[in-house]
C-alpha cells in the first residue's frame, strides 16, 4: 500500500476509537466512585502487564500481503476492529473516568497513538528486524505494571 492512505485510515480509526473511549470513561465516572474507578483501572493495568509479559514469549505471526486496492478502507477497518476494546482503549476509558479530563485524555491519547502508528508505518519494519519483539512486549509490560501500581496508590490515598 501507499503510505498516505494507510496513515489516513489509521489516524481516522484511532480518532473515532479514542472519542468512544473518553465518552465511555465520562459515563463511568458519573456512576462510579473515584476509588472504585482507580481500583478497576489498576487491575486492568496489572492484567495488561501480565498479558504483555506473557505475549513476549509467543512467536510473532507472519504478515499477509494484500493487493493495493483501497488502502484507506483496509487500514481503517483493520485498526478499528483490532483496537476496539483493546488494552489501549480500555486504558483510555479508565484514565478518562478517573481523571475527568476528557479533552486532555482524548487529545493526548490520540496524538500518542498517531505518533506511534506513524512511527510504526514509516520505520517499524526495519526496527523490528533490529530490536527483538520480546523487548517491546517486556517494556510495555513494565509500563503497564507501573501504571497499575500508581492507580492502586492513588486509590489508597483517595480513601485516606
Amino acid at each position: 500500500y501507499r503510505t498516505a492512505p494507510v496513515v489516513a485510515g489509521v489516524f481516522l480509526a484511532f480518532l473515532l476509537l479514542n472519542l468512544l473511549a473518553v465518552l465511555a470513561g465520562r459515563l463511568l465516572s458519573s456512576f462510579l466512585p473515584e476509588q472504585l474507578i482507580l481500583v478497576i483501572a489498576g487491575s486492568l493495568f496489572l492484567y495488561f502487564a501480565w498479558r504483555s509479559w506473557r505475549d513476549a514469549e509467543q512467536p510473532e505471526e507472519e504478515e499477509e500481503t494484500h493487493s493495493n486496492r483501497d488502502a484507506f478502507i483496509a487500514s481503517f477497518s483493520l485498526i478499528f476492529v483490532a483496537e476496539l476494546g483493546d488494552k489501549t482503549q480500555l486504558a483510555m476509558i479508565a484514565i478518562a473516568a478517573q481523571s475527568g479530563a476528557l479533552w486532555s485524555v482524548f487529545i493526548g491519547g490520540t496524538l500518542a497513538l498517531w505518533s506511534v502508528s506513524l512511527l510504526g508505518i514509516l520505520v517499524g519494519a526495519s526496527l523490528l528486524r533490529r530490536v527483538p519483539a520480546v523487548w517491546v512486549h517486556r517494556s510495555a509490560a513494565l509500563l503497564f505494571l507501573l501504571f497499575g501500581l500508581i492507580a492502586f496508590y492513588r486509590a489508597i490515598t483517595v480513601a485516606a
